[in-house]
């Protein structure tokens, strides 16, 4: 790392930055999302300048909307094809035009990068853009709305060409010299619950008796030191949905912007029968980043584990819900990669202490964030036999060559499945999702005060339910009208999970007003089938909501045949652009112009270039405990410090570079033990429990207790693993999500012990630990 890596890339007067304030105004209509961000801009300088903003986008949102206000003329962007759109932008300045730059980085399609140049001294511009996003689903049937906030760095690898990729800005958060106001206007067909937020919020207001509109807002004050995210509870949120939404009249005829689009909601619901059978087979390999990002706290609030040492807790839990007999294997990366084994190991006693006592030495000592070389690694190594290969990652997403990435998770897509974590603040969107949607998995997100473990276990009980097998569409639509879909093969369900397809419906028939879609698939042998029925013709106004997130979503599909094809590379691209333009939604290769024709006076002189920051997570307190060697490397914030009194400043330190080994070594305090991982901790790999002093001391008894209240003639261990049970039961209920297949791995150890003494032992323990709990409860 170089010795310099703290010293300030920028320093400038806050009131130096142009952007004053962001609103932003968000219409839900059920699962969909409309954002309309203003960004304010005030030249309060004596000369004209150019800001540049890099700012995160959720990486599946179609941006389809860019408009500039200079006083009382509003000039609306064009999209047009990328380069094209940069020269026009550089010709404007040139020849003393205002001119307004909105375009999505060719790297990574969460990020977006706007230019307003040749603003004069005094003046000011209020710059709109428009953009439409999925709601995502939660496990507790939440639609989670998120305003990405939090633009971290990303690391780039060094084969990349750096030129190439868009210079993040950033500032600890909540010292962004601008703010952020933001006001939700929700309607859905069923009522809405409840909000919630991980900041604070208004009271809910609702705007009808029914209770299926409402609006809240952010309350005064809000830091924008976060990324604001919005939970909506609605009644019966599960309810599979089909929508049709009319064309444009206006629009080229046989063009998907002309044509009828239709959305399919779909939430398969699988049989009890289904949903309790895990399987025993399968290959797990867990990828953990270990960059130096990973040594920041998981939240600002009191007692925040790092991201690290939470990362470490969840490895725990999954090494001991693993089943008997299945492989596994454990990844550390950062700059560089390691594995704990040379390949899968079988899952033992052995393999299990092994991987365990390595898991205790991790750090976040492994510099930046490469994830591609241990991906190639993983895909070289032959799958086994019978055990499906399963990839669970978990990573700050602070990685700078997003697509590369997921063009390689494609690639490999067929043979394996992967479960993405995103882990805190500014975690990479279209990383994260994109990593699950190209190997048929499943992405959560852990932000705020949310625990690791149970949504990672919620992803393990996915990997261990039975496949869904055989996935197939059938459309039942009258003659004369077709269909084409326009999302990719739907290659994964998941229980209780949504799954969304868009298609456009061509042609007509006047007779018949209705057609239908069926869902096929296999499960544990069995043929499910799934029916919605929708109308060819809606009526009223309908918009062009559901074309444009159609759009976006074959924009993507599109994008990834581009980036693997050969020769057809270039009809591709001719392809993406038409399909861009005609729909109003930017690509990889469109951006967003506007031009304001001022005086024509051409600048005298070069414009001022100003760069506007995004809030970013910083590990910099980390360094307060640090050794002196650290600290020596902070001296240039030392001597600032001691220099006379100025102006409020801003700094930035580039973390584009290896960033954080200036870590390497810096421990972190041991944190309280939690008596449910020590309790787990001591669990073997079989799923039993060992009498000894350590178990009696999480259950605050002695070793003496624990052996007066033994039935006589009771194995030892099949008492202490119902006293494990009772416990896991009695005190930890509200954790279950946590212990569930420990528990189970538990109960089947000892059902196959055949004993007959459980009741004993489940009435003995429950007088030992005071509890009233019943044999059936605890799966016996």
């Amino acid at each position: 790392m170089a010795e310099d890596f703290l010293e300030p890339l920028f320093v400038f007067q806050t009131s130096t930055v142009p952007l004053k304030s962001v609103e932003v105004d968000v219409h839900v209509q059920g699962h969909v999302a409309t954002v309309t961000s203003t960004l304010l801009y005030v030249n309060g300088e004596e000369r004209p300048l150019e800001a540049v903003f890099v700012f995160p986008l959720p990486g599946e949102c179609a941006v389809c909307h860019l408009s500039a206000k200079i006083g009382d003329t509003e000039v609306v962007a064009k999209l047009q094809d990328k380069q094209k759109a940069r020269e026009e932008y550089d010709d404007a300045l040139s020849s003393g035009h205002q001119a307004f730059l909105l375009e999505e980085s060719d790297q990574s399609p969460d990020v977006f990068q706007l230019n307003v140049g040749s603003l004069p001294p005094g003046e000011s511009a209020a710059i709109t853009l428009v953009y439409i996003s999925e709601l995502d689903m939660q496990a507790d049937d939440a639609l989670r709305f998120c305003l990405p906030a939090v633009l971290n760095p990303r690391y780039t690898p060094q084969d990349m060409d750096r030129s190439q990729m868009a210079t993040v800005t950033s500032v600890p958060a909540g010292t962004v010299p601008y703010t952020l106001a933001l006001s939700a206007h929700l309607s859905s067909p069923q009522p809405i619950s409840k909000v919630e937020s991980n900041c604070d919020l208004e009271p809910l207001a609702y705007l009808n008796p029914d209770k299926t509109q409402a609006t809240v807002s952010l309350s005064p004050g809000h830091l924008f030191d976060r990324d604001v995210e919005l939970l909506l509870y609605y009644h019966d949120a599960h309810k599979p949905t089909a929508i049709v939404e009319a064309g444009l009249d206006t629009a080229e005829p046989g063009s998907l912007m002309r044509d009828p689009v239709v959305l399919l909601s779909i939430y398969p619901e699988f049989p009890a029968a289904v949903t309790s059978s895990l399987s025993t087979v399968g290959e797990f390999i867990f990828v953990v980043d270990r960059s130096g990002s990973m040594d920041c706290a998981m939240h600002s609030g009191k007692d925040a584990k790092m991201r690290i040492e939470s990362a470490k807790d969840t490895l725990l839990l999954l090494l001991k819900s693993l089943p008997m007999g299945c492989y596994f294997n454990i990844y550390g990366f950062g700059s560089r990669y390691e594995h704990f084994f040379p390949k899968s190991v079988e899952y033992n006693q052995k393999t299990m202490d092994d991987a365990l006592e390595k898991v205790k030495g991790m750090r976040a000592d492994m510099g930046g964030t490469e994830i591609l070389q241990p991906l190639k690694h993983i895909y070289s190594q032959p799958c086994i036999p019978s055990h499906p290969r399963q990839l669970f990652i978990f990573t700050d997403g602070e990685v700078g060559n997003t697509k590369q990435v997921l063009d390689l998770v494609k690639i490999n897509g067929n043979s394996h499945r992967c479960f993405s974590f995103g882990i805190g603040q500014g975690a990479s969107t279209a990383l994260i999702t994109g990593l699950a949607k190209e190997a048929s998995g499943h992405a959560q997100f852990i932000t705020g005060t949310d625990r690791m473990q149970p949504k990672v276990m919620q992803s393990l009980r996915y990997a261990l339910q039975p496949a869904v097998k055989d996935i197939s569409v059938h459309w039942n639509l009258p003659d004369g009208v077709s269909v084409t879909t326009l999302s990719p093969p739907l290659k994964v369900l998941f229980h209780g999970q949504r799954a969304l397809l868009y298609a456009q419906l061509k042609g007509e028939n006047t007779a018949i007003p209705e057609g239908s879609v069926t869902i096929q698939y296999n499960l544990l042998e069995e043929t499910v089938k799934n029916q919605l029925s929708f109308c060819l013709r809606p009526t009223g106004e309908t918009g062009v909501t559901l074309h444009r997130l159609g759009a976006r979503t074959l924009i993507r599909s599109l994008e990834m045949e581009e980036r693997a094809a050969g020769p057809e590379a270039k009809a591709l691209r001719e392809k993406l652009l038409q399909l861009s333009l005609q729909s109003g939604v930017s690509c990889t290769h469109t951006a967003f112009i506007a031009i304001h024709k001022g005086s024509g006076q051409t600048v005298q002189g070069p414009l001022l270039h100003r760069t506007v920051p995004t809030p970013g997570m910083f590990f910099i307190p980390t360094v307060l405990n640090a050794p002196t060697r650290i600290m020596a490397k902070m001296a240039p914030m030392a001597r600032m410090a001691a220099a006379p009194p100025m102006p409020p400043v801003m700094m930035f330190w580039d973390s584009m570079e290896d960033d954080d080994e200036m870590f390497d070594g810096v421990q972190e305090p041991e944190s309280p033990t939690d008596p449910l991982l020590q309790l787990i901790s001591l669990q073997k790999a079989s799923g039993s429990w060992e009498m000894e002093s350590s178990m009696a001391k999480v259950l605050k008894k002695t070793d003496d207790e624990l052996d007066k209240l033994m039935p006589v003639g009771v194995d030892k261990a099949v008492w202490a693993t119902v006293l494990a049970l009772i416990w896991l039961y009695g005190f930890c209920l509200d954790a279950q999500d946590e212990w569930q297949f420990v528990a189970m791995k538990a109960a089947s150890w000892i059902q196959a012990q055949k004993v007959d003494c459980v009741s004993q032992c489940v009435q003995a323990g429950n007088a030992l630990l005071g509890c009233l709990l019943q044999q059936k409860t605890l799966g016996l």
